[in-house]
């Protein structure tokens, strides 16, 4: 009554108001009520729904055949799920029909069969299904088909706690022979490092089959301790396909579907070849651990006291306990500290490394390889960190891994050229010298159908990649020559040995195939000058392979890049190939001055192409004297007198060269101010040419400065112009026997000598 009074007498409330809102709920609540009893109708109306109910409700003991009911059920169901996949709680009923055999065997491959899912597979159903297992009443085919849905469905469970739950009911029926390849691969899948303890038991088992093998290698990544059977971290998979009986369905269950499958579902991971999906849980670095207890490294009666890596704090610590210090548990926390790559650097522990390559290839192959649906993309950021944190360990200890090496030669075919691009080209500018009989089937030919597919930006990251290579590759040379034998280690830590020539052998490997990259790529991006800075880059290094590294080796520059950077329109470029070439007419000079070229012989090709390359510069840049005939450039005379370009013979030298030509109106300004006429060959005449030539050297350009000097003998500066030069402003050269003012070779004897043109 209070209620009611308090109500009625509150302000702002209006009785018909409320009346009118009663009316408005009952009338919702009929609607929804109507709604329901007619879903309700039409679902039991579906055939589906009915067969459903049939399966769910059917009693044990009923009989399969002559029963015209279940088989039309049976149909229906199988009908369904072809088409459009199974719901979870589809899955559910007919999975545990299957398992409980309450009709027996005869149906229980072929409700399997079509297990198709729509959306997910709920992990409550799996759970009940492996407890059926252990009534010895299923077939032991009916165990096997079993267990190969679940390994192809592995992706689709939408929880695998509980099935971890039961690990040591599952990992009970590696005793049973005919399930043990499938039990490994369902063990592999839902293995944590918890869970490994139990290895200790199929260590017992006999022999060494690849799934066994595989499953023991993930268990020597968690608890290396714990497995001390040796395993090659190069190991192939021991698990075979098993998918099958669904691949095709559930290929087109997804393209029937579109986007009504749930986003976090990818069906094609559950079809690829291996689905072993372990989304990136080797990319999280362990922790620095002890294997032994702290009651062992304390105890008295030890005969050796051990200290933990982990207990030590600085460089100084190391060296008072170097033959002490007990490595970490697993190996891939070393990634993570500094100080332990230093002990591991000091020492060089072949036990260590092979620990180390193996937890680190394991890595590599399970998260970049065999994660059919892209696993190191889905989480680029915990990838990202990760390969960085092995390129910088690289770089402190200056040298690749086995492992990382191994794995690039298998990622580069499956490679887009755009995931981790940065990473990748890093690590594969740290892979040691490849033997030239395997260089090309290894490197050359998935990075050639990579860089020209790819965009501008990739064909320089690789030209990059591969100078860096080179130099590191130069840079082992010169550190780890044997002058005695002329023998290198390829590697510090591994017992790799080539001979010098074979060593020459895949440095001419790489230059040629740099230099077939470089011409077809500058044709194909018009000779642009970010690409042509990077081949440039690389050729700086080609050019110092015996000044710097001690390489007795000499490779000129292809066709295809010399004339794009001779004709650059940046001077950039052009003092670049200057300076090359200088460098490489110094190499020739020295290189027959040393011993060790009694044997390795240079050939006369190579001093024939210098020559002929410097030739081309000094006519084309000095002489004016462009479109020879014994030039690598050749257009016919009337195509030239077509082209209506006065004195076409001029074009590219240093004053009407499209880089300098900037520097030369400048130039004309500075000197001749007070004229109107701009007249360029002015600047030719004998004062002139050598304040621009001072000029020209003063902007920087120490390249063309150098290639001048020692090719090109006269006087620098102004005073010493004592060129006798005609009104047209051709230049008189003196025959040195070498090469003439028209760059004709001299029969002198000395065609493998150097060109030294004189002013």
């Amino acid at each position: 009554m209070a209620a009611t009074l308090s109500l009625s007498g509150s302000p702002g409330l209006d009785p018909s108001s409320s009346s009118d809102q009663s009316v408005s709920s009952r009338s919702n609540n009929r609607s929804l009520r109507v709604a329901e009893k007619e879903r309700k109708k039409n679902e039991a109306e579906d055939p589906f729904v009915l067969a459903l109910k049939y399966f769910s409700d059917v009693e044990a003991g009923t009989p399969v055949h002559g029963n015209d009911e279940v088989e039309k059920n049976m149909v229906m169901v199988e009908k369904v799920a072809y088409m459009k996949g199974l719901s979870p709680e589809a899955i559910s009923i007919m999975l545990e029909f299957a398992m409980s055999l309450r009709m027996g065997t005869t149906l229980c491959a072929r409700v399997l069969k079509c297990l198709i899912p729509a959306t997910v597979v709920p992990q409550e159903a799996v759970v009940r299904a492996v407890v059926w297992l252990g009534i010895g009443k299923i077939p032991i085919s009916t165990r096997i088909l079993f267990i190969k849905w679940v390994l192809t469905v592995f992706d689709m469970i939408d929880a695998k706690d509980q099935l971890r739950a039961i690990y040591g009911f599952i990992f009970s029926y590696v005793t049973e022979e005919n399930l043990f390849p499938f039990i490994c691969h369902l063990l592999y899948l839902l293995t944590r490092k918890e869970k490994v303890i139990l290895s200790m038991y199929i260590l017992f088992l006999q022999g060494r089959q690849p799934f066994l093998l595989s499953l023991l290698s993930l268990y020597k990544v968690f608890c290396p301790e714990l497995v001390t059977l040796s395993i090659s971290s190069r190991i192939k998979s021991g698990f075979r396909n098993h998918n099958m009986p669904w691949k095709s369905a559930l290929i087109a269950v997804q393209k029937r579907n579109g986007s009504q499958v749930a986003t976090s579902i990818s069906l094609a991971s559950a079809i690829k070849t291996n689905p072993r999906k372990r989304k990136h849980c080797h990319l999280e670095l362990p922790v620095l651990s002890s294997v032994v207890s702290k009651e062992a490294q304390t105890d008295p009666s030890s005969s050796r006291k051990v200290v933990p890596l982990v207990q030590l704090h600085s460089f100084a610590h190391i060296l008072e306990n170097m033959h002490r210090i007990e490595l970490p548990a697993q190996m891939g926390s070393l990634l993570g500290s500094s100080l332990a790559l230093q002990y591991l650097d000091c020492v060089q522990d072949e036990s260590a490394l092979l620990r180390l390559n193996f937890w680190l290839g394991h890595a590599l192959h399970e998260e970049f390889l065999f994660c059919g649906d892209g696993g190191a993309s889905q989480n680029s950021e915990e990838a990202l960190q990760f390969l960085n944190t092995l390129l910088s360990t690289q770089h402190f200890l200056q040298e690749g891994f086995s492992c990382s090496e191994a794995f690039l030669y298998k990622f580069l075919s499956v490679w887009d050229g755009s995931l981790l691009r940065p990473q990748i080209l890093g690590l594969l500018s740290n892979i040691p010298v490849v033997p030239s009989s395997q260089i090309r089937r290894l490197l050359f030919e998935p990075l050639m159908q990579l860089f020209f597919t790819s965009s501008l930006f990739f064909k320089c990251g690789l030209m990059e990649c591969l100078n860096n290579m080179l130099l590191k590759w130069l840079t082992w040379h010169s550190v780890y020559a044997l002058e005695d034998d002329l023998d290198i280690s390829l590697n510090s830590h591994t017992s790799i040995n080539m001979t010098l020539s074979r060593f020459k052998d895949s440095v001419m490997e790489l230059v040629d195939f740099v230099g077939q990259l470089a011409s077809l790529s500058l044709q194909l991006e018009g000779c642009h000058s970010l690409l042509l800075s990077f081949i440039l880059d690389f050729y700086e290094t080609v050019c110092d392979t015996f000044l710097k590294y001690g390489l007795p080796l000499v490779v000129m520059p292809t066709p295809g890049v010399f004339y794009p950077a001779l004709f650059a329109t940046d001077p950039v470029s052009v003092d670049r190939l200057a300076y090359i070439m200088y460098r490489w007419g110094l190499e020739l000079m020295l290189q027959p001055r040393k011993n060790v070229m009694q044997a390795f012989h240079i050939s006369r090709q190579t001093f024939r192409e210098f020559n002929h390359y410097a030739v081309v510069m000094v006519n084309c840049l000095w002489n004016s004297n462009m479109f020879q005939p014994d030039m690598g450039v050749q257009l016919g005379e009337e195509l030239l007198l077509k082209s209506n370009v006065p004195q076409y013979w001029t074009s590219f030298d240093l004053i009407h060269h499209p880089a300098f030509m900037s520097y030369a109106v400048d130039f004309h300004q500075r000197c001749w101010p007070e004229r109107k006429d701009m007249d360029l060959n002015s600047i030719k005449h004998s004062k002139p040419w050598s304040w621009y030539l001072e000029y020209l050297f003063s902007q920087g350009y120490d390249g063309l400065k150098q290639f001048v000097q020692s090719n090109i003998s006269r006087p620098l500066t102004a005073a010493g112009g004592h060129v006798d030069r005609q009104d047209d402003g051709h230049v008189d050269r003196q025959d040195n026997g070498h090469v003439d003012g028209q760059g004709d070779r001299q029969d002198n004897g000395q065609d493998d000598g150097l060109s030294t043109l004189q002013r």
